[in-house]
C-alpha cells in the first residue's frame, strides 16, 4: 500500500467514525450492545450460578448478538450511499474503489472494537471473584472481534446491492444465519441420519460456530483466523466487483 491510498484510507475512515459517533444511534447502539451482552451474560448465562472463572457465559452468545446488531451497523455502509445519490460522486473521486471499500469497513469494524472493548467491566467482574486465564479470555475477545469483521464484510457486501437498508439488513442476517446454522449442533445432528461424517465436517468446517470455538477455548489457530480473513476478503472483493459494475453501468 502506498503513501497516497493510505491517506485516502484515513480520510475516509476518520468520515465515517465521525459520521458514526456525530449520531445518537451510535449510541443507542453501544448501550444495546451493553445491556444485552449483559443479559445474557449473567441472566441467560446464569454467570454466578456457573461457580467458574471464566466468560463461557459471555462469549457463547456472540455470534447469534452479532447477528442482528452487526448487520444494523453495517447496513447503511453503501445503501445510504446509494440512496443520498452520493455513491456517484464517491466513485468519480480520485481515489481507487477498494480504498473507499477497505475504508468504510475499518472504521465500522473500529466502531465494533469499541462496542467489544466497553465491554472490559466483565473481565474486571471474573478477575475480582477468581483467577481466570485471561490468556483464554484474550483469545475469546480475539475471536469476537473477527466474527464481527465477517459478520460486517458480509453486511458491506449486501449494502452494495441495495438502497434499501432494511433489504440489505435482511438479506445479511439469512446469510450470516447460515454461517452460524452450517455448524451448530441440532443442524449437525440432523444431518448424521442421512450424511455421510465427511459431508457433516464439510458443511460444519463453513460455519462460524466452529472456529468460534477453537477461540472461546483459548486456542488461537491459524486455521480459524484464515478462515475469517477469508470471509472478509471474499466478501469486499464481492463488494468491489458489485460496486465497479455499477460504476460502468
Amino acid at each position: 500500500m502506498n503513501t497516497t491510498a493510505f491517506h485516502h484510507i484515513r480520510a475516509i475512515a476518520k468520515r465515517e467514525l465521525g459520521s458514526f459517533f456525530g449520531s445518537p444511534v451510535a449510541y443507542v447502539f453501544l448501550v444495546i450492545f451493553l445491556l444485552l451482552t449483559g443479559f445474557f451474560t449473567f441472566t441467560v448465562g446464569a454467570f454466578f450460578e456457573r461457580g467458574e472463572a471464566g466468560l463461557a457465559s459471555f462469549f457463547t452468545w456472540h455470534p447469534w448478538l452479532y447477528l442482528v446488531l452487526v448487520p444494523a451497523v453495517g447496513m447503511r455502509l453503501w445503501a445510504e450511499e446509494r440512496r443520498a445519490g452520493t455513491l456517484e460522486l464517491l466513485l468519480t473521486m480520485p481515489i481507487n474503489p477498494w480504498e473507499a471499500i477497505v475504508a468504510k469497513f475499518l472504521a465500522s469494524w473500529i466502531f465494533l472494537g469499541i462496542a467489544l472493548l466497553l465491554t472490559f467491566p466483565v473481565v474486571l467482574t471474573v478477575n475480582w471473584l477468581g483467577s481466570p486465564d485471561n490468556g483464554q479470555i484474550f483469545a475469546g475477545y480475539l475471536g469476537s472481534f473477527f466474527l464481527a469483521g465477517a459478520y460486517l464484510a458480509i453486511t458491506s457486501m449486501t449494502s452494495a446491492l441495495t438502497r434499501n437498508q432494511v433489504v440489505a439488513f435482511i438479506v445479511s442476517v439469512v446469510l450470516c444465519l447460515f454461517l452460524i446454522l452450517a455448524g451448530f449442533s441440532p443442524v449437525t445432528d440432523m444431518l448424521t441420519r442421512w450424511a455421510s461424517p465427511a459431508l457433516i465436517d464439510t458443511v460444519a468446517a463453513f460455519s462460524v460456530m466452529t472456529h468460534f470455538e477453537g477461540f472461546q477455548r483459548g486456542v488461537v489457530d491459524s486455521r480459524d483466523l484464515l478462515f475469517f480473513v477469508s470471509i472478509i476478503a471474499f466478501a469486499l472483493f464481492a463488494t468491489a466487483t458489485i460496486l465497479r459494475n455499477r460504476r460502468a453501468g
